[in-house]
């Protein structure tokens, strides 16, 4: 006979974090095949603040986004984000929490066949929750936010590098996110450019209440841009630290990538 004082089964676990974290991951394990990617991942990102990611290209860095959006499943640890295990969600909850999730894509990943408000709006589109006139009025506004007022009818083809990622930017907030990923938003782009999307991403942080968080190898970016910084190295965070203190710090890892990224800023002419 069953003991009634024992729970028939156990309770849901609950998210290992404060109301101020927002994505919470612990002990992220992540292979494919013999390549084991991620190797014990923990991190902690904070409701409000940009937190930027680096490390080489190929490290693993957008892997982990795919697992904050529930792209892919964990083989061992645990996903939180904005409160709910993302991991173990049912489909229809794990598409409304991507509801709250925007995504800025490396290449922008825009429709050349559609124009710039179009792209913009593509996705209140899908949702038919409003009118042409409310659409038109979105768009406007979000392209305003990036600085491409009067672009709307313009084409991808007809936009510079630094312009697309504007274009991808004002897609995002059209859907009013909680968290924004952005996944190598200066790769491929010139140092001048390069400039101008980071100044995007801080000015962002001081008109839209969001949380932003940037994948990259350019250690330069992070720095101007970022509130806090994680090295990713060998599948792991190895450090995480504000600017100042990531410049300080000791760890062999990161004062070698410190230094192979300063040599190589210094190389296009562009350092600081």
């Amino acid at each position: 006979m069953k003991n009634p004082g024992l729970p028939i089964s156990a309770p849901p676990p609950q998210p290992p974090q404060s109301e101020n974290d927002e994505i919470v991951v612990r002990g992220l394990h992540k292979s494919f095949g013999s390549n084991h990617v991620l190797r014990g991942l923990d991190i902690t990102i904070r409701k409000g603040e940009t937190f930027a990611v680096i490390g080489r290209s190929g490290c693993g860095k957008s892997v982990l986004f795919k697992h904050i959006m529930g792209l892919m499943k964990p083989d061992q640890g645990e996903v939180y984000v904005l409160g709910q295990r993302v991991d173990t969600l049912r489909k229809n909850d794990l598409l409304k929490l991507r509801d709250r999730i925007g995504m800025v894509f490396q290449l922008s990943a825009l429709l050349n066949s559609l124009t710039v408000r179009e792209n913009v709006i593509l996705g209140l589109s899908e949702r038919g929750l409003m009118s042409k006139k409310e659409m038109d009025r979105v768009a406007a506004e979000k392209l305003a936010l990036v600085g491409l007022d009067g672009a709307q009818d313009l084409l991808p083809e007809e936009l510079s590098g630094g312009m697309k990622k504007r274009v991808a930017v004002a897609r995002t907030l059209a859907m009013s996110p909680e968290i924004i990923l952005f996944d190598e938003p200066t790769t491929g782009l010139d140092p001048l450019m390069s400039d101008n999307v980071d100044s995007l991403i801080k000015d962002l942080k001081a008109k839209v209440r969001c949380t932003n968080v940037v994948v990259t190898h350019d250690m330069i970016s992070a720095f101007r841009i970022a509130d806090r910084i994680g090295m990713f190295h060998e599948g792991r965070i190895v450090e995480v630290a504000t600017p100042s203190e990531f410049l300080a710090s000791k760890n062999p890892v990161v004062q070698e990538f410190i230094r192979r990224t300063i040599h190589w800023r210094s190389e296009d002419g562009h350092v600081g």
